[in-house]
Order: structure tokens, then C-alpha cells, then sequence
């Protein structure tokens, strides 16, 4: 791919927008963004917060822990924590230096009752709206689709941000930003693309998400996933190693650890997925920096691409797709073929897709490894020649129509069930 080609730029603008750092799970620092740039708006600490979001958002704040107050829960801690520490120019870092008067003053205001929370009722999977109040002052935020995509700022009637809201949106499943993406470009590209055009961001990549899962199994975090794939199987066994070194880094980053990660899809976890067991393999093999480089960038674009018909959020795990095209960038430092690094993407996507999302808490971590054992099976069977066809199940002709199709389960048939388990998790 030509390096002053459009396509070829934009494949590079798709990497540095994606792969940034966050802490924590990106939903409960989304509301702390909103918190802290509300409370900037409003020119003053509020007296109120109310926060209305969409069920997905709450499905995902419900059981996970916020960074940097040891250990409290939950939306209202989210949007206090923002409120009363957030630096709004750190975005999806917003939280990341909170004192210890910080979190006790988060303590008590918790007690108080001062921030109401409802569900919102744009219909739309992602939207945020955080309103601030103090005597007659009103400021409000308004979130939608991505994490920090500000679409509405208002301050005491006055509008002073406003922008179109695409009801089809990447939080909803739109290909919108990313339909140029196909798997025969990812794949030029990344046998392609000059590594300083990438060296940042992918090198940022390898230093956080390592640094968290050595972090993982190095102390008890969450279930200890991790640690308990590593002592109960043979650790000299790198398929181990990697399911076992991923699902700690989810470990550490579900329950609290306040060490950044560098996000994949919006997510840390699948972040976490699609780098960590690259890593891994290639310090296993003794793969050249260009090979680890090159084998990131095929895995975290095929991750995004994946991702892009099913939405930031929905019923469907996403540690599918970031395990899936795991496997992909492990076969590329195996030296495998373009036509077995598409078998294996098939193969995974027909043995895991339809695994729930039901929120982000410490099982994602097992769901991180099952998604990884699926994705190294779908390897070992691409590699031997074996390959599920078309016609099968919801596998189709071609990778990028069961890529398409997956994303139609995700996005749209997995509707029903994505509000099931918001009923079982909240109203239960």
C-alpha cells in the first residue's frame, strides 16, 4: 500500500485514534468525563448530579470498580469521583490522580444521596447525558456512541456545543468511520506500512497492556483467573501463558487497578486481548521488533474492523472479536500464509460468536481466556487445513461476509437478549 495514498493514511488515523490510553473500564470513566466537564461548564463544585444513560452503560458500571477510590462501585461513585477530582482534558485518563481527601470527600457525598440516576430514553445503545446543578445554575453534557464524543453542551439554556447525533452510530453498530476497512487491505498494510507511522502508538500498546498483565499475575486481583490458568497447567506452555497473561490483565483492570491500558474497540479488555497474547508469542519465538510490530497492527485492525458492524457496545462479547484477531497476528509470526490468517478468523468467529456480554465484572477474565482458547484452536485447525465452509451455521462464503453476518448477530439479533440481561442484572 502506498504510503501518500488516502487509504494508507487512514489506516494510520484509525490506529492513533483507537489505540489510546484509559483507565479502569471505559464506561464508568466515560460518566467521570462527563462529571468533570459538566462541573467545568457549570464554573463550580454541584449540588446535584443527575446522570442518565443508556442500559448498555449500565450494564457495564453496574459490577465493576472505580479507579483510584479504593474499591467503590457503581455509576454514583463514577460521576462524584469525576466530579470531585477529574481533570476533563485527560479524557479516558480523567481520574487517574485522585488524593486520598479526594476519595473520602467521594465517601460522604456518597452518603448523601446527591446524584440521582436514570436510564435514558433516546433508545440509542450508547448515550450518556450528566446534568449539574448549584442554586439556579444548570450545566448539562451529553455523550453519544463513543466515550468522549461530546455531541451537547448547554449552560443555563444557552446551547454551546451542539452537534449531529447519528442515531446509527459506532455505539450502535454503524460503519460509518470504518467502512473502508476490509481484511485484504489490513493485511497489505500491515506487511506494508512504514513502523514509524505506527511506532507510538503500537510501542505505547506493548508497555501498558504487558505491564498491567504482569501486574495480574503477580498479585490477587478480582477471581485471579489468571494466576489460577497458570499454576494449574503446564506455564512452559506459551497457548497457556497467553490465555493465562490476558485473563490477568482483565483481573487486575476489573477490580480496580489503577494502571492505565491502551484500549482497543473502546475497551480495555479487548485491548488487552488482542495485544497481550501477541506479545507473549513473540518473546516466546524470539520474533524480530518488526515482526511483533507488524503482527500488532494486522491484530488491531482486524479487531477494530470486526467490531465496527457490531457496535462500541451490545449482547455480544468482545472478547471474541479482540481473541479472534489475536490469533490472526500470532499466525502472522508464525509466518503463516494471508489464506490461513483468514481461516482461522472464520474458524473463530464460527466456534465463539454468541458468547453474552452481561457487563464488565471480574468474569470477564475467563471469558478473555475462553475466547483465546477458541481463537488458538481456530489456528491450529487453519494451519492443518481444516476450516469450517460456508453454509455452515452463520459462517458464509468469503471472510467478509461472515465477518458482515456476525456483525447482523450482534448488532441486531442479539438485541432481545441484550435487554433480557439488563433485566436480570437490574430489575432481578
Amino acid at each position: 500500500m502506498k504510503r501518500d495514498s488516502e487509504l494508507y493514511q487512514k489506516y494510520v488515523e484509525t490506529l492513533k485514534k483507537e489505540l489510546v490510553p484509559a483507565m479502569g473500564c471505559t464506561e464508568p470513566i466515560a460518566i467521570s468525563y462527563a462529571a468533570a466537564r459538566a462541573r467545568d461548564v457549570l464554573g463550580c463544585f454541584p449540588e446535584k448530579i443527575l446522570v442518565e444513560a443508556s442500559g448498555n452503560i449500565i450494564k457495564n458500571v453496574k459490577s465493576v470498580t472505580v479507579p483510584n477510590t479504593d474499591g467503590m462501585k457503581g455509576i454514583e461513585a463514577a460521576a462524584l469521583t469525576g466530579a470531585v477530582a477529574g481533570k476533563a482534558e485527560q479524557k479516558l485518563e480523567v481520574i487517574s490522580q485522585v488524593s486520598q481527601e479526594q476519595k473520602e470527600r467521594v465517601r460522604q457525598l456518597l452518603e448523601q444521596n446527591m446524584v440521582e440516576v436514570r436510564v435514558a430514553s433516546s433508545g440509542l445503545v450508547f448515550d450518556l447525558i450528566v446534568t449539574v446543578t448549584a442554586g439556579q445554575d444548570r450545566a448539562v453534557v451529553r455523550i453519544v456512541n463513543e466515550h468522549t464524543n461530546i455531541v451537547y453542551i448547554e449552560k443555563n439554556g444557552e446551547v454551546l456545543l451542539e452537534r449531529t447525533v447519528d442515531c446509527g452510530g459506532e455505539g450502535g453498530g454503524s460503519r460509518t468511520e470504518k467502512d473502508f476497512m476490509t481484511v485484504e487491505d489490513i493485511l497489505d498494510f500491515a506487511r506494508t506500512c512504514d513502523l514509524a507511522d505506527v511506532r507510538e502508538v503500537i510501542g505505547r500498546q506493548i508497555r501498558y497492556n504487558l505491564a498491567i498483565a504482569q501486574e495480574g499475575l503477580q498479585n490477587s486481583w478480582g477471581a485471579c483467573v489468571g494466576q489460577t490458568i497458570l499454576t494449574c497447567n503446564d506455564s512452559s506452555d506459551v497457548k497457556i501463558r497467553v490465555k493465562a497473561m490476558a485473563a490477568a490483565g482483565s483481573d487486575a483492570r476489573m477490580s480496580g487497578c489503577e494502571m492505565p491500558v491502551i484500549i482497543n474497540s473502546g475497551s480495555g479488555n479487548q485491548g488487552i486481548t488482542v495485544s497481550v497474547p501477541v506479545i507473549e508469542y513473540a518473546r516466546t519465538l524470539g520474533s524480530s521488533e518488526e515482526e511483533l510490530y507488524r503482527a500488532l497492527v494486522l491484530a488491531n485492525l482486524l479487531s477494530l474492523h470486526q467490531k465496527a458492524g457490531i457496535g462500541r457496545l451490545s449482547a455480544y462479547c468482545g472478547a471474541v472479536s479482540a481473541g479472534c484477531a489475536a490469533g490472526a497476528g500470532i499466525a502472522w509470526l508464525l509466518h503463516e500464509d494471508d489464506s490461513v490468517i483468514r481461516h482461522q478468523v472464520v474458524n473463530c468467529l464460527a466456534i465463539t460468536s454468541g458468547m453474552i456480554c452481561d457487563g464488565a465484572k471480574p468474569s470477564c477474565a475467563a471469558k478473555i481466556a475462553a475466547s483465546l482458547d477458541s481463537s488458538l484452536l481456530a489456528l491450529d485447525m487453519a494451519k492443518n487445513g481444516r476450516e469450517f465452509r460456508g453454509g455452515e451455521g452463520i459462517v458464509k462464503k468469503g471472510i467478509e461476509n461472515t465477518i458482515d453476518c456476525v456483525g447482523l448477530l450482534g448488532r441486531e439479533g442479539m438485541r432481545e437478549t441484550d435487554r433480557e440481561i439488563l433485566k436480570i442484572m437490574v430489575e432481578r
